[in-house]
């Protein structure tokens, strides 16, 4: 059960309150917020504890607030003033679209592709430490955004297969992925390598893929295949907790389209294969301790890019959920 706090109280006096151990934890609207500007102000005044929280819990959801559009989104994420973390400037595969400077679509994947569980850009050198989704109209059916906590992943992990642990801890990961000349819109890795890279040419894609630390090779077609440095696949966080944080949950079973092959997209950073065997035994452990957030309209989630993974299930019907990214 999902401990609810009344935003009139937290106005009044936030500290009161006893932390929840519940997941993800839960802030409804009480008729002190009635218009964006009230909702604004209370975001703007409670900015501190609410960080705070979301360091403890990984994921916060606001709940029943008066927020329709992209814009008044855009007005609670100004209120928060936090780095933005721009699509353009990201390394994301996914293809979104911008609706202000902060907020873009969460991605342009078609309805039926589900997104699998990863850490927002693990599988590159740049990511964001926070991300905000907001709903600005729910599916008809479907279309939760699984959240999985990646601490607790990992202590069932070392429970279950240790050994697979030590050896992402020694060796690290690479991810190998195919980038399209154009973008491809049915899938969820369908981002050009020119949009991707901010870059117009072969010869400007080389560059930056060198000085980032990418292996490289063109393909027919003019499509990109790249492979990343080597990254860690498990974080030891400022305050000593570790997490399972990397995209291999994602890349494995979701990478997978007319140049990709999931399985094939991943590897330990000695260039050895991932056991299929340990993999299905992530996906197992995660589904278990997974919490699919069913969207209402209006609602915001902040989630700990560090401490939790999330993704999309499938959906029918039109579903418009944007979010925004911050360092």
């Amino acid at each position: 059960m999902i401990r609810q706090f009344f935003a009139s109280r937290l106005l009044t006096d936030f500290t009161q309150f006893m932390i929840s151990e519940e997941f993800p934890l839960t802030i409804e609207a009480d008729v002190l917020c009635s218009d964006l500007q009230s909702t604004v102000n209370w975001i703007r005044a409670n900015k501190i504890e609410l960080l705070k929280k979301l360091e403890i819990h990984g994921a916060l959801l606001l709940r029943g607030f008066p927020l329709h559009s992209a814009e008044d989104f855009d007005s609670c994420l100004k209120a928060l003033n936090l780095e933005n973390f721009t699509y353009a400037e990201s390394l994301s595969n996914a293809v979104r679209n911008n609706k202000t400077e902060r907020v873009f679509t969460a991605n342009e994947a078609p309805p039926d592709v589900e997104i699998f569980l990863h850490h927002e850009m693990a599988q590159t050198p740049i990511y964001p430490t926070k991300l905000i989704f907001f709903c600005e109209k729910a599916s008809e059916e479907g279309g939760a955004t699984p959240l999985c906590q990646s601490d607790k992943l990992l202590d069932l992990l070392v429970q279950n297969i240790p050994m697979f642990v030590g050896d992402l801890e020694k060796k690290g990961v690479q991810y190998k992925n195919v980038m399209p000349a154009s973008a491809d819109l049915k899938s969820g890795q369908g981002r050009s390598w020119q949009d991707t890279l901010g870059v117009n040419s072969q010869e400007e894609a080389e560059v930056r893929l060198a000085s980032l630390g990418y292996g490289w090779e063109w393909l027919d077609c003019q499509n990109l295949r790249v492979t990343t440095p080597v990254l860690s696949a498990i974080r030891k966080l400022a305050n000593g907790r570790k997490v399972f944080f990397n995209q291999l949950i994602a890349a494995y079973r979701g990478w997978k389209d007319s140049r990709n092959e999931g399985k094939n997209t991943i590897l330990y950073g000695d260039g050895t294969n991932i056991p299929d065997a340990a993999m299905q035994v992530v996906f197992e452990l995660s589904e278990s301790i997974t919490f699919d957030h069913r969207w209402r309209e209006g609602d915001i989630v902040l989630v700990d890019n560090f401490l939790v993974m999330h993704g999309r299930r499938p959906y029918q019907g039109t579903r418009k959920v944007l979010a925004s990214l911050s360092r």
